[in-house]
């Protein structure tokens, strides 16, 4: 209990200085690119232009602006207001996308890691076999095509060929499946593979052919003894995964019109919310930080012989 507490004392000490690091370099990039955020075909009055740069700290010079922008979100927690969603803060923003996001992700995946797992296990029990080899073409089919591709082609056939589901939108159960099926499809094929890998070495172990010789059914054999140690490298892989899912969402809820987080951050780096822009990614990254946090406590957790460090 002691060396976990003090692994996460250590962990949110790499947070706090990896967030520093993300907002300096984030801002330096967001503001050197030339012009003004308030451009647009219908040119303001420049009385007008100085007062919106006066209310969101752009009438000063880049470190005052830093400082400024720094100070309000370390010392109150506020991420400021969007320079283009008019009367919504960024917090707002992320608090109506988050739960859209959250739900696509956890979706794509428990839709990988189940689709990825039992097509992993039945490929290495039946190695060899037609089955073994056209779920790993699959498997590779999976991991070359980028999940944008594969959801034009899934909208066209489920959509429009074969009207099952709804092209756009949220708020349904079947309006999540399709999103969530493409976003998690490139997932379940790494899983696929890593699980296959892993159960292929797992089964060469003396405990598992111990187990089957003394008359334990097979399949009791491998979900029982050889299935748990088999999914380690899933277990270290769903870090990764995590990152895959909600950055792959990005696009994603573009093409499904899903308002979710990613709409919202591509949304801002196309129209210049530089306000809603830092806070979408210094989101993005404690939501990385998180997820990889937990990875590694649950792969200490599920093999003793890992040591958290």
């Amino acid at each position: 209990m002691r060396d976990l507490i003090g692994y996460l004392l250590q962990r949110a000490a790499w947070l706090v200085l990896t967030l520093w690091l993300v907002f300096t370099f984030s801002f330096i990039l967001m503001r050197s690119v030339p012009g003004s955020p308030f451009k647009s075909e219908r040119a303001l009055p420049p009385a007008i232009e100085r007062q919106l740069e006066a209310r969101y700290n752009l009438d000063g010079t880049m470190p005052e602006q830093y400082f400024q922008v720094l100070g309000r979100i370390v010392l109150h927690g506020d991420l400021g207001w969007s320079m283009k969603l008019e009367d919504y803060s960024v917090a707002e923003v992320i608090a109506e996308g988050f739960p859209i996001s959250a739900s696509l992700a956890v979706f794509a995946l428990v839709f990988a890691i189940v689709l990825g797992v039992t097509a992993g296990v039945v490929s290495a029990v039946r190695r060899g076999t037609s089955a073994d080899l056209s779920l790993m073409v699959a498997a590779v089919l999976g991991i070359a095509v980028p999940n944008f591709v594969l959801a034009s082609l899934a909208i066209l056939l489920f959509v429009f060929v074969i009207p099952l589901f709804p092209a756009a939108g949220w708020g349904t159960f079947r309006q999540i499946i399709l999103p969530a099926a493409c976003l998690g499809a490139p997932v379940a094929a790494y899983i696929a593979r890593l699980t296959r890998t892993g159960m292929l070495e797992v089964m060469t172990k003396d405990y598992v052919r111990t187990a089957i010789a003394k008359g334990l059914p097979e399949r009791t054999a491998i979900l029982r003894h050889a299935l748990p140690a088999g999914l380690l490298p899933v277990v270290s892989f769903l870090g990764p995964a995590t990152a895959r899912v909600l950055t792959g969402s990005l696009v994603l809820e573009r093409i499904f019109a899903l308002p979710g987080m990613g709409s919202h951050f591509v949304e801002a780096a196309l129209q210049r919310d530089l306000s809603l822009a830092m806070g979408m990614v210094l989101t993005y990254t404690v939501l990385l930080f998180a997820m990889n946090t937990l990875v590694d406590v649950s792969y200490a957790v599920i093999d003793p012989r890992v040591k958290l460090k």
